[in-house]
């Protein structure tokens, strides 16, 4: 039997994403960064994992680009500087307890706190162009909330737009060890079955697409990991700049301007003083100021590229196997504890 991961006492964290496309700069500096730097740490025992049925919740009607995006993601992972040796990396269709937990956790969960969830009715907007009226949208965060309970993990990473998504599996873990208590020896004991996890707040900062507004995959405005040099430069060619600057000549101001936001998130503090002078002086163009971004961008970019391009698609799925498998011990041992808890053994 696969080992679940080697025993510490260091604290446990768990994250993961879904696998809608090909990691962007926004992914990157808003969660693979501060995960890849959790790991390197060595202070937490970490678990990351691609959140292939909740791509489902959005995208049921065609699921066909769901594995090979898997592929994708677990590619941009490892490209991130994830290493298999130091974090459990899965897949989350691959640990089947994870569907065992969620319809249990779903007898339990109040419709009405599914409803307040925040981006519930915000995808139901931005998304209008899908039917999102059915159960499985609803109910992702209750999946959510298992993903999470499964590990028993002490600490969730996230920013500060996802905390309430951790505060709702709090919720579910608290109502859930109301009603069930663990079974020790024939008896019950005090002790929680699902402990409650605490948000761990992480760097997050929102990098603006090309157009402007913030880098997302259905804006079509990003800048993707495996973007080549060319592309970069291309697509910071088209980037929106401070609207009050109309002519080479018109002083402009750095933090009125998405590229701006760009400098200030990736260049060296002696570019970014550059910048500032030569914009509200009108000393440099836009043109150059961008080449100047794209310049710390490609930095940013070539060494996650080149970790990429050392990994084959038989290793990736070697990895996510292997991954699954040491999951799955894990989560198994938590669902013995729910199960006889709830006395459905």
């Amino acid at each position: 039997m696969p080992e679940p991961a080697i025993s510490s006492p260091r604290p446990r964290v768990l994250s993961g994403m879904r696998p809608t496309g090909k990691l962007h700069l926004g992914n990157y500096m808003g969660a693979l960064a501060n995960w890849v730097k959790l790991q390197n740490s060595a202070q937490y025992e970490c678990y990351f994992f691609i959140a292939d049925w909740h791509a489902l919740t959005t995208d049921y009607a065609d699921p066909s680009r769901i594995a090979p995006n898997t592929l994708d993601v677990m590619l941009d992972y490892l490209a991130a500087g994830l290493d298999p040796a130091r974090s459990v990396l899965f897949l989350q269709s691959k640990v089947l307890q994870h569907a065992e937990l969620y319809l249990l956790l779903g007898m339990i969960t109040p419709v009405g706190w599914l409803e307040r969830v925040p981006s519930y009715k915000d995808q139901q907007k931005n998304l209008s162009n899908r039917d999102l009226s059915n159960f499985g949208f609803l109910g992702y965060p209750v999946l959510m909330a298992s993903d999470i309970l499964m590990y028993q993990p002490q600490f969730v990473p996230v920013g500060n737009d996802q905390t309430a998504h951790v505060e709702l599996t709090r919720e579910v873990a608290r109502r859930f060890n109301q009603f069930y208590k663990p079974a020790a020896a024939g008896k019950l004991d005090g002790q929680e079955v699902l402990p409650e996890p605490q948000v761990l707040l992480t760097p997050s900062p929102q990098l603006p697409g090309t157009d402007g507004r913030k880098m997302s995959k259905s804006y079509g405005n990003t800048i993707l990991l495996t973007d080549p040099e060319p592309v970069v430069r291309q697509k910071l060619k088209t980037m929106v700049t401070d609207p009050a600057r109309i002519r080479r000549t018109d002083p402009g101001d750095p933090d009125k301007c998405p590229v701006g936001d760009l400098h200030k998130v990736f260049s060296t503090p002696e570019t970014l003083a550059n910048v500032y002078e030569g914009c509200r002086s009108a000393g440099i163009g836009c043109i150059e100021c961008k080449s100047w971004a794209a310049d710390a961008l490609v930095q940013v970019l070539e060494p996650i590229q080149a970790r990429r391009a050392g990994f084959s698609e038989k290793l990736v799925k070697e990895i996510i196997e292997e991954g699954s498998s040491r999951a799955r011990v894990r989560a198994e041992e938590t669902m013995q504890k729910v199960r006889a808890a709830m006395q459905m053994t």
